[in-house]
């Protein structure tokens, strides 16, 4: 049986288009109306990746995502948020709460379904890797920061600080490369997996969430150092 992916949409004929043509590259589709729905089906049905429309009556797209966020048992599950093109403010919001990716309406199939196959691709190769490291103690510590790369735990001057998948991945390699400066272009490639576009703010966001939880002062950050002109660096 293929991949199971639930599509949240309060339009008929968009969770139609997406049922039909998922289905026709061999996923699973389960479909709700409404934030409260998609809920309901999550707690009953084992879900690989939710197509998530921003705009949904009752729970809007944006307070499901942050509860998913916020639960253990789907904290790391994949959510491809769906947002009309004059929606920018809501895919960076988007981003910012800990959505894998966004596809903007009207969309093309072709498009749609090898960004579903891109996230899903990461998020099977994050297990994996977690898998494989299963036996080994992967931990980096620099002054009061403690990254265990097996536990995905972080421990800032003693207390554990919690971050979304995409923020550990983003620390963890930035740490592990201490002498290294990362362009923005170059963290998207290794740790989104493809070309996002041009989207290099998805960087920035996630850079300033992760300055946020493990900085003293975000404003005067002395661990995640911006190189101008160039990217990023962990010092």
């Amino acid at each position: 049986m293929g991949k199971v992916i639930l599509a949240i949409d309060d339009e008929e004929h968009i969770l139609e288009l997406l049922a039909y043509n998922l289905e026709n590259n061999g996923f699973k589709v389960l479909t709700a109306s409404s934030g409260e729905d998609g809920l309901e089906i999550i707690k009953k049905e084992n879900i690989d990746l939710i197509l998530l429309d921003i705009m949904l009556p009752g729970i809007d797209g944006m307070e499901m995502l942050k509860r998913l966020r916020k639960n253990p048992d789907t904290a790391d599950l994949p959510v491809i948020m769906l947002t009309a093109k004059s929606e920018e403010i809501n895919k960076v919001l988007g981003l910012e709460v800990g959505a894998d990716d966004y596809i903007s309406k009207p969309f093309g199939i072709y498009e749609l379904v090898a960004r579903v196959k891109a996230v899903l691709r990461r998020s099977e190769r994050n297990i994996g890797s977690a898998a494989a490291k299963e036996e080994s103690y992967d931990v980096i510590a620099v002054d009061k920061i403690v990254i265990n790369n097996t536990t995905h735990e972080v421990i800032v001057d003693g207390k554990v600080v919690e971050l979304a998948l995409k923020e550990f991945e983003l620390l963890y390699t930035l740490a592990k490369n201490r002498t290294r400066v990362f362009s923005r272009e170059t963290l998207l490639d290794k740790i989104w997996g493809y070309e996002y576009a041009g989207e290099t703010r998805t960087v920035d966001v996630h850079i300033r969430n992760l300055r946020k939880k493990i900085e003293e002062d975000d404003n005067k950050p002395k661990y995640i150092k911006t190189v101008r002109g160039v990217g990023y660096k962990f010092s």
